[in-house]
Order: structure tokens, then C-alpha cells, then sequence
């Protein structure tokens, strides 16, 4: 069978983080499950890794991406890392629950981490069962495919898998794998751990692999290490804005979930905004609003401080040089998120110049959202109507407990259009680009669990993919999955998959 699998399933495996040194890493397999079936493969996906769909989705490929089967050039391994949690420090945290089986090199010659989820536990599971409920891994898929969708960096989804087996968190739950591909999995946290070691060595050597995998531009600059740092806050900073301007809220900033090459990863308690609000939180293990929306900016920049402390060993041979370089790397950040987040709102706005005041207008618009419990999503997505047609205001002035609220705000966004070059079919064209119509909304999300986790039905979790894939679409077939929720859909928690 092993044979048969080989000529089979290939991945064409190029490994690299399992030539690092042992340390950073444990060997572990995939631990099996029981009867394991496939429930999506993101066909689209696997072309551009090169990998061939029929073969995955044959029963051999399903072993493959539920963990009973260890596929020829595999290195399987659960990354070592640490982490604060909630600003509290953990000095050892690592994959309890995830396997990397190895890397490939896709068609554009982007090196890809391909990982399982869920695949059983491993020596840094911390007395959990290392798998994971079917649920958890539904909600990854959409919101990483729907992310990707938007043109946000982020992880994808390679398949899902049910395991025939049931995992026990309030409730006995139907398990599942989830197969999750990353331009890599080093975190923050990552360099948390071997500097929380005092492992110079270690950390030199992460630092010059994640220089040649994700930043080979800053290898020969004068500090590589200074260079590193000011790639990996642009980097973040960037990724910051472009969550702010869909509404998006992760849930869960700790260090550990902080990708170093740019990416949004593990959507755990994540949420995207329905009505408006700088202060609203969805995780349910988020009690002080840490990771609140309007939070995100300045987490963000607490997370990437940690990590310029981690290369201060690297940064210059004396340590009071070396933490004045990682000061200096850390200031670079607000400038660098608040250029990106603005563009993004002028973008929404229809601006395509920059003036001193355009802040001004798109601050008091999230001010008059926030007061007239405004939806996120749909006030924008109206706005495109509304740069071409002022009848569309009256849709927008619906959407306010006061419609008075909004009308002086909509005069001054008008004579501001007014100062702009372009025609408003240019305009509205390009403010659809940045003015998602759909999102994976909560309720919609829930729809999906609860109809998989109580009937096995997957014609939900199907449609609501193939509408978030074209967010920018008007699709008036699928108006439903535009709108904002009614008082009795709405979701005020999301969960941790663990």
C-alpha cells in the first residue's frame, strides 16, 4: 500500500525548516483516525502548488490530509514556539495540534508551508487531545479563502476532512483535519522561544532563514538584523490597515498568532463587524476587549515590540546601541500603519488625492456610524451608489437610528468629491474595489456550523464560498448574503477551537 501511495500522491517536497537544527523543532507523525472523508479540496489551490486534485481526492489523498498516511518526502514536525498570551508570557507553547508534513514550491516559485490541523497531539500539546472540532475548521476555511478572496494576505485552505470521530470540548463534537497552507509558520513567538532560552545561536540562525525565505532584499544591508525588523513591521503594519478597513477583528493577537512573513494567521474567535462599533469584541475568551477592534493598531505594535526585543542580541555587539536600533525599528510602525490604514479609507471614500482633512471626514463618518448603529459593511458598500447617484442616499440615511445623523456628513464628503478629478463611474468603480458587498458575517457562518455539526450538510458551508469568493460582485442572486443579520441572528460570541 505504502508503494501504491508513492506513485500515487506526490507532493514534490522541498523541506526547509526541517534542516534547521533539532531544537526548533519536534518529529512528529500524524496520529490516525478513524474514517476519514473528505469534505472540500480547494482544487484551484492545489494547481497552483502544483499538486494534482484527482490525486488528493482519491481515497489515497484523503489518508493523506486526515494524517493516516505519511506521504513520500514528508518531514513531518511540530514547530516549537512561545508566546504572550494576553500579555502574559508562556515560554513554551509550540504546535499542540498541527503537524508541518513539509514545503513545496508552487508555480510562481513561492515556498509553502502545507500543514494538518487537528492531526492528533504532539509533545507540545500540554495535556490536550491535539484535535480538532469540525466547526473551528468550517470557520477557517471560509474566512481564509474569503480573506484571500478580498486580496489580504493570509493562510488558505487546502482541504478539510472529517475523522469519524467524536472530540470533547463543552460537548461531544464531530472532529476534523483541517490541511492549511502558509508562506511559512514562524511567528513572533518563535523567536520568543529561543530568546527566552538565551540562545543566541538559535536565534541567529531563525533570523538568517526567515532573511532568505521571506526577505532575501535586506540580506546584504548594513544591519540585516535592523533591516529584518523594519520588513517585518511594514509588513504588519500594512496587514493591520487593510483589517480595519473590512471590519475585520482576529480575536486572538497574541505573539504566537503574529506571522512574521506578513500573513493573517489562525482564525480561531475571529469576526467580521456587522453594526459599527471601535469597541466591539467577539471572542469569547477575550473578557477585557485586549483584542477589541480599534485595539488591533496598538496590539499590533505591542506584539512587534516584543519582537524587536528577541534580535536586540543581534541588533549591535553593545546592548545599549542595540536597544536604541530596536527603539528606532519600533517608532517606524505608526507611521507606517497610519499611511497604509488612510490610503484605505480614501480608497472606500472615493478620494483619489490626499488632503489634510480627508482623516477628519473619514473619522467623523465611523463616529456617525458607531452613533447611529450604522452596519460596517453595507455603509460602505452604499457609498458606491452613492458617488454616482444622490438617490442612494436614501438607502444610507435608512441605515441610521437618526437619519438627520448622516446628512450633514454626506454634504461634506460631496464637496469634497467635488475637488477630485475623474468621472463618478470612475469613482464608483474603484470605490467597489475597496467596498467589499460580502463578507463571511457571523450569522451566516453559524448557519454553516450548526447545519454540518447537526445534519452533515455541506450545501451551506458550498454556498456560502462560492458567494464570498466574488466579494466585489454585485450578485443580486445572493442578496441574502449581503445583508446584516435580523436582532435574532446575531452573534455575540465567537469561539477558540480548542
Amino acid at each position: 500500500m505504502t508503494a501504491q501511495l508513492e506513485a500515487i500522491v506526490q507532493f514534490g517536497f522541498d523541506n526547509s525548516y526541517a534542516r534547521l537544527p533539532d531544537r526548533f523543532f519536534a518529529r512528529v507523525a500524524p496520529t490516525p483516525v478513524a474514517e476519514p472523508r473528505l469534505i472540500k479540496l480547494n482544487e484551484v489551490l492545489a494547481r497552483q502548488l502544483g499538486l494534482d486534485p484527482a490525486q488528493l481526492a482519491s481515497p489515497e489523498g484523503v489518508e493523506v490530509l486526515a494524517g493516516n498516511r505519511v506521504p513520500e518526502g514528508a518531514s513531518p514536525l511540530a514547530q516549537a514556539y512561545a508566546g504572550h498570551q494576553f500579555a502574559n508570557f508562556v515560554p513554551q507553547l509550540g504546535d499542540g495540534r498541527a503537524v508541518l508534513l513539509g514545503e513545496v514550491v508552487d508555480r510562481d516559485g513561492q515556498r509553502r508551508d502545507i500543514q494538518l490541523k487537528g492531526s492528533g497531539p504532539t509533545p507540545f500539546s500540554r495535556r490536550g487531545d491535539g484535535r480538532a472540532a469540525l466547526g473551528p475548521v468550517l470557520r477557517e476555511y471560509i474566512v481564509s479563502e474569503a480573506f484571500a478572496a478580498l486580496g489580504i494576505p493570509a493562510t488558505r485552505a487546502l482541504a478539510a476532512v472529517t475523522t469519524g470521530e467524536a472530540v470533547a470540548r463543552e460537548t461531544m463534537l464531530p472532529g476534523a483535519v483541517f490541511t492549511r497552507v502558509a508562506a511559512s509558520h514562524v511567528r513572533v513567538g518563535t523567536f520568543q522561544y529561543f530568546a527566552a532560552r538565551s540562545d543566541v545561536e538559535g536565534l541567529r540562525a531563525l533570523g538568517d532563514y526567515v532573511i532568505e525565505r521571506h526577505y532575501p532584499e535586506v540580506a546584504t544591508a548594513a544591519n540585516r538584523y535592523r533591516a529584518l525588523l523594519d520588513a517585518v513591521i511594514a509588513r504588519q503594519a500594512k496587514l493591520i490597515a487593510r483589517w480595519l478597513n473590512v471590519g475585520f477583528i482576529h480575536g486572538v493577537m497574541n505573539t504566537d498568532n503574529v506571522s512574521i512573513a506578513g500573513e493573517t494567521i489562525d482564525f480561531g474567535p475571529c469576526a467580521f463587524m456587522d453594526t459599527f462599533d471601535p469597541g466591539q469584541v467577539y471572542s469569547s475568551i477575550d473578557h477585557r476587549g485586549r483584542y477589541a477592534y480599534a485595539n488591533q493598531p496598538g496590539i499590533a505594535g505591542w506584539n512587534l515590540a516584543r519582537f524587536a526585543e528577541t534580535l536586540i542580541p543581534l541588533l549591535a555587539e553593545e546592548k545599549d546601541a542595540a536597544v536604541a536600533e530596536a527603539q528606532a525599528g519600533i517608532n517606524t510602525f505608526g507611521g507606517t500603519f497610519e499611511a497604509a490604514y488612510r490610503a484605505g479609507q480614501r480608497a472606500k471614500l472615493g478620494l483619489m488625492t490626499e488632503r489634510a482633512e480627508d482623516s477628519a471626514l473619514a473619522d467623523d463618518l465611523l463616529g456617525t456610524m458607531a452613533r447611529g448603529g450604522a452596519d460596517f459593511t453595507l455603509l460602505f458598500r452604499a457609498l458606491c451608489a452613492a458617488a454616482r447617484d444622490t438617490s442612494a442616499d436614501l438607502a444610507i440615511r435608512g441605515m441610521f437610528i437618526d437619519p438627520a445623523e448622516i446628512e450633514a456628513w454626506l454634504v461634506r464628503w460631496r464637496q469634497r468629491l467635488g475637488d477630485e478629478d475623474g468621472d463618478a463611474a470612475a469613482r464608483a468603480a474603484m470605490m467597489r474595489g475597496a467596498n467589499p458587498a460580502f463578507i463571511p458575517r457571523n450569522h451566516l457562518v453559524e448557519e454553516v456550523i450548526v447545519a454540518a455539526v447537526n445534519d452533515a450538510d455541506f450545501a451551506p458551508f458550498e454556498k456560502l464560498l462560492a458567494v464570498t469568493a466574488r466579494p466585489y460582485d454585485d450578485q443580486p442572486e445572493n442578496a441574502r448574503y449581503a445583508a446584516g443579520p435580523k436582532p435574532e441572528q446575531i452573534v455575540r460570541q465567537t469561539f477558540c477551537g480548542t
